[in-house]
C-alpha cells in the first residue's frame, strides 16, 4: 500500500480521477503465470522499451512494466494487486457504455466486434484459459444476457467463435483473422485493444472513446 492506504497501483489519471493499472493486460500474461515467467516476459519487455531503445524505446511503458514487475513478483504485493484485480475485473468496460453499442439492429455489428475484440484479447494474455463465459461478456459489456443471444448466434454460424468444453467461448483462428481485418476501421474498438496494451482498459486513462478523431493504420500499413 502507498502513503494514507492508498494502492500503489492506483494511480491519478490525467482527469484527476484514479486509475487501476491491469499488470496482467500490461505484460500480456495470464494471472495464473508463474514467477519465472513473470521475470521471462519482464526482460524481454523491458529490453523492448527502455527509453534508451532506439528503435523501440517508450518511457511510459518501461516505466509501467517496472511498476507491473515490483508487484507481481513480490508475493505479498502480488496478492493485495489480486484482490483489487478480481473486483476490477467485476466492472463493466465504459466503452460499451456508447451509443454505438446500443442495444437493437443499430448497435448490432459493433457488438459483434465487440465481443471478438474481448475473446481475442483473452486469448492473447491467457492462452491456456481462453474462454469468457456469457456471465462474464454479460458483466464486461454491461448488457443482459438476452441481447447478446442473437449476436453469439450469428459469431457462432460464422466460426468465429466456439464454446469449450465449459460452454465458455473462445475466438477461432477465423475470427481472429476477421479482427484483424476489420479493426483499424473500428476507431473505438481500436482504442480498446490499444488501451490494453498499457493495461487501461478499466479506466478512463487518456482514453477518448469517441471515433472522431485521426484514422488507425491497416494491416499493410504496419508491415
Amino acid at each position: 500500500m502507498g502513503r494514507g492506504g492508498r494502492s500503489y497501483f492506483v494511480q491519478s489519471g490525467s482527469n484527476g480521477k484514479e486509475e487501476f493499472v491491469d499488470y496482467y493486460e500490461l505484460m500480456q500474461i495470464s494471472p495464473n503465470a508463474e514467477h519465472e515467467t513473470i521475470q521471462r516476459v519482464y526482460r524481454m519487455l523491458a529490453a523492448r522499451h527502455h527509453p534508451d531503445n532506439p528503435e523501440t524505446g517508450d518511457a511510459e511503458r518501461f516505466l509501467r512494466l517496472n511498476e507491473a514487475y515490483r508487484t507481481l513478483s513480490d508475493h505479498e504485493r502480488r496478492a493485495a494487486y489480486d484482490l483489487v484485480y478480481h473486483t476490477r475485473q467485476a466492472e463493466p468496460l465504459r466503452v460499451f457504455e456508447l451509443k454505438e453499442f446500443q442495444a437493437g439492429i443499430d448497435g448490432e455489428a459493433n457488438r459483434r466486434m465487440g465481443i471478438l475484440c474481448l475473446l481475442y484479447s483473452r486469448r492473447r494474455t491467457n492462452p491456456e484459459h481462453p474462454g469468457v463465459s456469457i456471465l462474464e461478456l454479460e458483466t464486461m459489456m454491461w448488457f443482459p444476457r438476452e441481447h447478446l443471444v442473437f449476436t453469439v448466434w450469428y459469431l457462432k454460424e460464422k466460426n468465429y467463435i466456439r464454446q469449450d468444453d465449459h460452454s465458455n467461448l473462445m475466438i477461432t483462428a477465423e475470427g481472429a483473422d476477421y479482427v484483424e481485418e476489420k479493426l483499424p476501421s473500428n476507431k473505438t474498438l481500436y482504442k480498446l485493444l490499444k488501451a490494453s496494451e498499457l493495461g487501461a482498459t478499466r479506466s478512463e486513462r487518456d482514453v477518448n472513446w469517441h471515433a472522431d478523431d485521426q484514422p488507425y493504420p491497416s494491416r499493410a500499413e504496419n508491415s
